[in-house]
């Protein structure tokens, strides 16, 4: 059967003794799903009356190298590449441990061409002895290294590192870095141009109905990631029934074949969490979270509900963990402190514990589509809200970026979410230009006050909201922060209820239609996604992507 071209990546490695060779085919094997093809069993297998010792082994490769002119090895390996021809490898990577004469390279390159990557591993002749002196099990290791040092084939392998594509010294780099440098040209790194992220962010204050846009969108995704604490609920309905999430991507239920991620920025209050996971029964197989986020602890809301009052905090001890992250450094290496933990330290959370970069790197390698929803709006940055009335993180898209460990190139669409009324949370939680009470709102939209003051609790403090006129400065500050692609409207029944009646675009009321276009106008974006009630069928989709 002949092989295509470009279906399978061939790793040759080659290398004097001990050079560190198998520890980087264990490592393609461990972190690549590679499959690792040893010269020493394709021997056995063509000549099975062949002695299992390295000078037996020898000669019998130098048979078959001089039976075949060095094309043994391609012949076999195309044994294993046929068997995996339908059904593949996860990585379609297969490595040679080892190749020792120039022929036998020349042969794969003739067979499989520009799949085939050649990778020498060397040391310094003295560290080379001492690996050797100190794993073998001879009295004396030290003849014994000395004798196969003047073998003929082991003279040749250090001439190859002179037509390698790459090459390695292992005795200047720790194991995980050689493997790194090893593979640099083989593509298993996610490449930063990949724009494969869309950011979901909210432009205002807070509860823009982020939860709603994101479990519309969710199905496209394979990977969601949330960042932030569970100060900010984000609520998706389902047949009229609000689905609520702390701690876990909006999506989670929308989208049950996605997998999850919490960020290292993100901060865990492990009894909310569990809670949630049982509800949603998402297991942990599915939901991986950063060693480094950081744990909220009973300390950390005792103390925040006592400090915070005066700014309305939902008193979820976010704000505290946060800074006890970065004051608490020392205290965290000496160990003083049983109250500063990160979420590898709780024994309960090891089977999520997966690092947030190599799960990013992984799906974007095989160009998954990822979701990154941030919380609370770019007005409550803790950098460029109105201070003090700010949250404890940045909240722009640069700073959800950040938490996630996302590079900014890696972005495709910034979903930039507002509502047509903006809200703060009720009691002295800052300034909100133009306020609005709830018995003019219902008299513009129709909308039955009691039902208003229902839909305006905070999702976590069940404090009644504060709403204003749409602010069209807010809406340029926070366009010029985030750079969005696209903004997403919601609460466009508040424009007029009429609107939840609407399913396309040019159903909606005249008033909503020119709200719509001064939008558009003022941030130099299209409203691609609009919202006019809570059910996944009140979404109006108007993107191009």
């Amino acid at each position: 059967m002949k092989i295509k071209t470009g279906q399978f990546k061939i790793v040759l490695l080659s290398g004097e003794i001990c050079s560190g060779k198998s520890k980087i085919s264990q490592g393609l094997h461990s972190k690549y799903d590679a499959v690792v093809i040893k010269t020493r069993e394709l021997i056995l297998a063509e000549l099975p009356k062949t002695k299992n010792n390295r000078t037996s082994l020898q000669r019998a490769g130098n048979k078959l190298d001089k039976q075949t002119e060095g094309r043994w090895i391609a012949d076999a390996l195309a044994k294993f590449l046929e068997k995996y021809q339908s059904g593949g490898t996860p990585s379609g990577l297969f490595v040679i441990d080892a190749v020792r004469k120039q022929e036998q390279i020349r042969a794969l390159r003739k067979a499989y061409g520009a799949d085939v990557h050649h990778i020498h591993v060397s040391a310094s002749p003295d560290e080379l002895e001492k690996r050797f002196i100190a794993r073998a099990s001879e009295h004396d290791a030290k003849a014994v290294y000395d004798k196969i040092k003047k073998e003929t084939t082991e003279r040749q392998v250090k001439k190859l590192e002179r037509k390698a594509d790459v090459l390695v010294s292992t005795d200047k780099c720790t194991p995980e870095a050689a493997l790194v440098r090893a593979t640099a040209l083989l593509n298993l790194y996610p490449r930063t141009n990949d724009q494969l992220v869309d950011v979901i962010i909210g432009g205002q204050y807070g509860s823009e109905g982020k939860g709603n846009i994101v479990g519309h969108l969710a199905p496209e995704y394979q990977l969601l990631v949330r960042v932030g604490g569970p100060n900010a609920g984000h609520k998706v309905y389902a047949d009229g029934k609000p689905e609520t999430y702390f701690h876990l991507p909006s999506g989670s239920e929308r989208a049950p074949n996605a997998q999850l991620l919490l960020g290292a920025g993100a901060l865990i209050y492990p009894p909310k969490l569990f809670s949630e996971l049982a509800e949603h029964q998402i297991e942990a197989h599915r939901l991986s979270i950063d060693p480094q986020a950081m744990i909220i602890t009973d300390k950390d809301r005792e103390d925040e509900t006592k400090a915070l009052k005066s700014i309305s905090s939902t008193a979820q001890g976010v704000g505290f963990a946060t800074a006890n992250k970065i004051t608490g450094r020392g205290r965290y290496e000496e160990g003083t402190d049983p109250n500063l933990k990160l979420a590898r330290d709780v024994p309960e959370l090891q089977p999520f514990i997966r690092d947030a970069q190599e799960v990013i790197a992984e799906h974007l390698l095989k160009d998954h589509l990822i979701m990154l929803e941030g919380t609370q709006g770019t007005s409550l940055s803790i950098h460029h809200g109105k201070y003090p009335f700010v949250t404890s993180r940045d909240t722009t898209v640069a700073g959800c970026l950040a938490d996630a460990g996302i590079a900014p190139t890696n972005v495709r669409r910034v979903v930039m979410v507002c509502r047509t009324y903006p809200i703060r949370v009720g009691g002295p939680s800052g300034p909100m230009d133009l306020e609005v009470n709830y018995e003019e709102l219902s008299d513009r939209s129709g909308i039955a006050v009691d039902e208003l003051k229902q839909t305006e609790l905070t999702t976590t403090t069940k404090k009644q909201r504060r709403i204003a006129e749409f602010d069209w400065v807010q809406l340029q500050r926070s366009v010029q922060m985030n750079g969005p692609t696209d903004i997403a409207l919601t609460f466009v029944d508040y424009i007029d209820k009429e609107n939840r009646s609407a399913y396309r675009f040019e159903q909606l009321t005249e008033e909503t239609l020119r709200f719509i276009e001064e939008v558009e106008r003022v941030s130099g974006r299209p409203v691609s996604l609009l919202s006019t009630d809570f059910s996944y069928r009140n979404i109006i989709d108007r993107r191009s992507w």
